[in-house]
């Protein structure tokens, strides 16, 4: 990256592709483009853009390498002869070739989990391995097609934001799903029995948000195996999302550190252990083969002392999130005086409620609290109010989504952690972004040093 996107004040917008009016990548994006440019933003962050594998979720995907042909209007026609094809799919072929295999095999098994393939598939005998390629060689070159373009597409609008000005931050979930074809190309990476089942199952202990816990079902990582081959399939995966991003999130960074491990009959994250994960030895040989990363570490919840001396020694911004800045603790590190410039600040993020919402749904003694402590009196400042809060703070990098902007309420919310419900497909429309808001939001970055 020739650009150090944290290297001065910015502010930008949070939209995940999927909830521009057409949910594609078409001349949507463009006008999306326009507007940020206007509006003096220079940062675009997007969700992963992954094939999700189960419901919408674009944090369990079938690949971590892989985007989503779903994002395009149309993929077009095959063209096989095509040299620059042929030469990204020599590029690419690390992850692409198990990719395009699971797919052609999961189709063939009514999409089930390759952990349930009868076990020549499964434990990808070399001979049927072979019998497909030749068999299905048109299958195969269609599934390499669709990434090819998806990666084409993004790469014409990535430089299409530079060109205005706009850095793209994107977001990588820390673990990958136990349906995918990374876990299903390599299993010794990760902690599995010799069915593919897991060991132990990814998640968070009780905490105050949930007593149970969250049992999120992810294979955790061999991380022994993963230091004992160099950690490439780490080197490859960022060096893959850096082709696609300006500045990358890292999810869940205290994964880094230690992760809790969920015994794998147990159905809530209740039953489990810490175990200490090699992240320093990882962030290093990561440093030392790409240079400086341009990394976000995602540190909300529960953090210890160690998780935010790792992050800090590898100079990595964290977050904060204004919405969980109002307790009585005075060394809440959401609170806006707390808030360094190491920091990428956000009024709510895509798993919290948009302000508006968040705000309605408070206790009055709260409400009051909120409006105290905004120095607003009217409840109908306190959207603007949080986004000033925001653009005003220390924080190198300061992101609004666009619900807040819009000052939506809890019909727009993109995503509820754990209630297991159908999220994820919050769309705005053009006509909900009025001609004021671009030399509203303009101004209120530049007050703010940010444009």
């Amino acid at each position: 990256m020739h650009h150090n996107v944290l290297s001065t004040r910015r502010s930008g917008i949070l939209l995940h592709p999927t909830s521009l009016p057409s949910g594609k990548l078409d001349d949507d994006v463009l006008r999306w483009l326009d507007f940020l440019a206007a509006a003096g933003q220079s940062v675009w962050q997007v969700l992963p853009l992954g094939i999700p594998c189960c419901g919408h979720s674009p944090y369990q995907s079938l690949s971590a390498f892989a985007a989503n042909p779903g994002l395009l209007p149309e993929v077009g026609a095959l063209q096989a002869a095509d040299p620059l094809f042929r030469e990204w799919v020599a590029q690419q072929a690390f992850w692409l070739e198990d990719f395009v295999a699971f797919m052609s095999i999961r189709r063939r098994h009514d999409n089930r989990p390759w952990y349930e393939w009868p076990e020549t598939w499964r434990d990808r005998e070399a001979g049927s391995l072979q019998q497909l390629r030749s068999e299905h060689a048109g299958e195969l070159d269609r599934l390499r097609w669709e990434q090819y373009r998806v990666y084409q597409v993004w790469h014409s609008l990535h430089a299409a934001a530079n060109e205005r000005g706009v850095f793209i931050f994107g977001d990588m979930p820390i673990f990958v799903a136990h349906d995918s074809a990374d876990v299903w190309a390599c299993p010794q990476r990760y902690l599995l029995d010799g069915q593919g089942q897991l060991s132990y199952a990814t998640g968070v202990p009780p905490d105050y948000f949930s007593a149970t816990g969250q049992r999120w079902g992810n294979p955790h990582y061999d991380w022994q195996f993963m230091q004992d081959e160099g950690f490439s399939w780490w080197l490859h995966r960022l060096g893959a999302q850096l082709e696609w991003f300006d500045l990358l999130r890292i999810d869940h960074f205290r994964g880094l550190e230690s992760v809790w491990m969920i015994e794998p009959d147990c159905k809530t994250a209740v039953e489990g252990h810490w175990a200490k994960t090699p992240g320093a030895a990882l962030l290093t040989a990561l440093q030392r083969h790409m240079g400086e990363i341009p990394l976000v570490a995602e540190d909300l919840g529960i953090i210890t002392p160690e998780v935010t001396g790792l992050r800090k020694r590898y100079k990595l911004p964290g977050m904060a999130v204004l919405q969980f800045s109002f307790d009585e603790s005075d060394d809440n590190p959401h609170k806006p005086r707390n808030i360094g410039s190491d920091t990428v600040v956000y009024t709510g993020t895509h798993d919290n409620d948009t302000t508006r919402g968040w705000f309605d749904a408070l206790p009055g003694d709260q409400q009051q609290t909120v409006l105290a402590e905004l120095g607003v009196a009217d409840t109908g400042e306190v959207v603007e109010a949080m986004m000033n809060t925001a653009m005003h703070s220390r924080a190198q990098l300061c992101i609004l989504p666009l619900q807040d902007v819009l000052g939506l309420g809890a019909e727009a919310r993109m995503n509820t952690p754990g209630d297991g419900g159908d999220h994820w497909q919050w769309q705005f429309d053009w006509s909900m972004i009025p001609q004021g808001v671009a030399p509203y939001l303009k101004e209120m970055s530049c007050n703010a040093g940010r444009c």
